[in-house]
């Protein structure tokens, strides 16, 4: 199926949190988006839960010879984090990306200031921690976002989203206590395929969406 949009797509999504909160799986969450497409989708999901927005920066370290090429990401203060095999697939070493990973780190900063415009992220420590994206296709950015986030030492940490494909729902099985997706499809794509409406956001949206005078 085709969310109609993200603000759809979110609504969806809360329906699958709903039950978790309501079996007493979800205590004092926390809903963190993964800026920006997940913006709008997370902003439904917190409403629903009746649980306060944050964001949570994560950028794709992409190959030298093919940006959009993930090999790994950044998040948080955290170090980045590369897939060893997809290296060792490509010949490419961690030092060789070190100029990429200092470049996404620095993007991931700038966003951080103008998304919270010096608002310390909320406290985590012993909340459930629901990330929220649009989408996840490798569950590459969202691992390593994941991993920023235990470092706050939530109770439980969350990965939902209104669609992911099989791969990354195997991947991040370990990285988070639970996996939440409205579908995930054996053929999936990109994620823009699973949306009738599906434009890129400003960060003047996110703003605008997180209530921040930029």
């Amino acid at each position: 199926m085709q969310f109609p949009d993200r603000r759809e797509a979110g609504r969806a999504l809360a329906g699958k949190l709903t039950d978790l909160q309501e079996r007493g799986l979800l205590d004092d969450p926390v809903v963190l988006a993964l800026p920006r497409g997940g913006v709008p989708v997370a902003d439904e999901v917190a409403r629903v839960l009746g649980a306060p927005l944050d964001v949570v920066v994560a950028r794709k370290i992409g190959a030298p010879f093919q940006p959009e090429l993930g090999v790994g990401a950044v998040a948080g203060d955290a170090p980045p984090l590369y897939d060893p095999v997809l290296l060792g697939q490509l010949g490419l070493t961690e030092d060789e990306l070190r100029p990429v990973a200092e470049r996404e780190q620095a993007e991931l900063r700038r966003r951080e200031n103008v998304y919270r415009h010096g608002r310390p992220p909320l406290e985590l420590e012993g909340r459930s921690a629901v990330l929220v994206d649009d989408g996840v296709a490798t569950g590459s950015t969202a691992r390593a976002a994941l991993r920023a986030v235990r470092r706050a030492h939530p109770a439980r940490t969350y990965i939902a989203a209104p669609v992911c494909s099989p791969q990354a729902v195997e991947l991040l099985a370990d990285a988070a206590d639970e996996v939440v997706c409205v579908e995930v499809p054996p053929a999936f794509g990109s994620v823009g395929f699973w949306y009738e409406w599906f434009p890129q956001l400003s960060d003047r949206e996110v703003l605008d969406i997180l209530h921040v005078k930029g």
